[in-house]
């Protein structure tokens, strides 16, 4: 029997109205599939996520280092790329100079160019040759070869990912050293003139560099404390090196009681805190130049030119080769030790005029006899 309409009864047979709904629930949005099939082709076709990355990551040494960038770690498998972003890393934790930290890394980005995409393990000799023989001159394929040299030694002795070094065989071509011209006695005289009427730091800064041979770096690093003026008979200069890396350039230098006067003038006159000279490389550029303009010397004159001169000068006082490279701050290596023959070459004798000839220069090995020469006095050898 069927229900009257108007009744309030539903009728059993009576189907309830559908609702049209625009959304879903919460709670609907995060339900797994209701088919286990299409959930197991979900979980199959989810594209994998990277770990949490830490933010520190342990060292060969065992120590504990920040993870700047959140590089993954480094591995034989790893990327050259990733390698030498690890690289960069290590040099600027070591506080090498940027320019030096960029060489390195452009020329890793030359030699992922030419070989394409490549785990550092997979790195052949072949491989450097091609690095190498793309370079267009000898000095590049040198500058290339040094820094491949030591990103290897990186990963080898430091990062020690790898046990095989590719570069291991191959050699720089030789560069010959171009002979220096330095300023004759009467030059110095004109440049050292044209100094003192100058800004007041110049002639300091060229005493320094022309009479006690510190480069333009060694000179900007020096501070007022590095000069013990308590010293007889005149000051001393201490050259003092941040880097662990050039500790072995370090050295102290007796002056003499003229530079006493010109270093007093100086302090009287700026009274600097701290550095010596608070300016940048090329600002002594500048001021060499400048006074070698008012000296009216028509030779280039750089601080190169004047570290020159020193020690052409010390040669001629009787410096011999191990001297030499105390008192310049140069590790005894066979480069090192051909760039030194240049100076005594210089301040040997004209050839038109007779002498011993044990005391000529040898280009071969760089050995020099020095046993007819006298120690110099004008300066403190001590090992660098």
């Amino acid at each position: 029997m069927s229900t009257p309409p108007g009744s309030g009864q539903k009728d059993e047979n009576q189907s309830e109205p559908r609702t049209v709904r625009d959304g879903v629930t919460s709670e609907e949005r995060y339900r797994a599939p209701e088919d286990p099939r299409l959930e197991e082709l979900e979980q199959r076709l989810r594209p994998p996520r990277a770990d949490q990355l830490s933010l520190f990551t342990t060292t060969p040494r065992g120590e504990f280092a920040p993870s700047p960038g959140a590089l993954p770690p480094l591995e034989s498998t790893s990327s050259l790329s990733l390698a030498r972003a690890w690289y960069r890393r290590e040099l600027e934790q070591a506080r090498r100079p940027q320019n030096t930290i960029n060489a390195y890394t452009n020329d890793l980005a030359v030699l992922e160019h030419l070989i394409g995409p490549r785990s550092i393990n997979a790195i052949t000799r072949r491989d450097i040759a091609r690095y190498l023989g793309d370079a267009n001159s000898r000095t590049t394929r040198k500058r290339r070869l040094t820094s491949a040299r030591r990103f290897f030694d990186y990963l080898i002795n430091t990062a020690r990912v790898l046990t095989e070094d590719p570069t291991e065989g191959y050699y720089p071509h030789g560069i010959q050293l171009r002979s220096p011209v330095p300023l004759f006695p009467d030059e110095q005289e004109r440049i050292l003139a044209a100094a003192a009427a100058d800004e007041p730091w110049s002639e300091t800064a060229v005493w320094l560099m022309m009479r006690f041979g510190l480069t333009r770096a060694e000179l900007l690093a020096l501070e007022r404390d590095h000069i013990d003026r308590t010293t007889e008979p005149a000051p001393t200069v201490y050259v003092f090196y941040a880097d662990a890396t050039k500790r072995g350039k370090e050295r102290h230098l007796m002056t003499t009681p003229e530079f006493g006067e010109v270093l007093d003038r100086f302090l009287e006159e700026r009274n600097p805190r701290g550095r010596l000279f608070p300016v940048g490389p090329q600002a002594v550029n500048g001021m060499v130049e400048r006074i070698r303009r008012a000296a009216g010397i028509d030779k280039e004159v750089t601080p190169n030119v004047l570290r020159h001169t020193f020690a052409v000068d010390q040669a001629r006082k009787g410096a011999d080769q191990k001297q030499l490279l105390a008192l310049l701050g140069l590790a005894d290596d066979p480069r090192n030790r051909a760039s030194v023959n240049r100076y005594l070459r210089l301040a040997a004798p004209p050839v038109n005029v007779a002498g011993d000839t044990d005391s000529d220069v040898s280009d071969e090995d760089g050995d020099t006899s020095t046993d007819n020469i006298a120690p110099s006095s004008s300066a403190d050898a001590t090992e660098g």
